[in-house]
């Protein structure tokens, strides 16, 4: 069987083909869900500097509950990246 994901890339130069788009975005997704994982404090503050300049002030109330809240949305948020990407591939499948 052959697992080839470039043969099924159909970009020219007038465009992106909607292959690559998926891709694209399920290795965006995986990435994601990795940071999420790996550093939810930044994700928190980069939330709340978000929120500042339209004059809200938003603080979590437990930020253990905030930061473990946020570790699960990164790992959900990595299963569906894993999911697409091997539903890419499996739709890839010659045979």
């Amino acid at each position: 069987m052959n697992y080839s994901l470039s043969g099924l890339c159909k970009c020219s130069a007038s465009g992106i083909c909607p292959f690559c788009i998926e891709l694209t975005l399920s290795v965006i997704a995986m990435l994601l869900g990795i940071f999420f994982i790996w550093q939810p404090k930044r994700i928190i503050e980069a939330q709340i500097a978000i929120y500042r300049p339209f004059n809200w002030k938003i603080e979590p109330v437990s930020m253990e509950k905030e930061i473990r809240n946020t570790r699960l949305m990164g790992v959900a948020v990595l299963i569906v990246g894993v999911i697409s990407l091997i539903s890419m591939i499996m739709a890839s499948r010659v045979y």
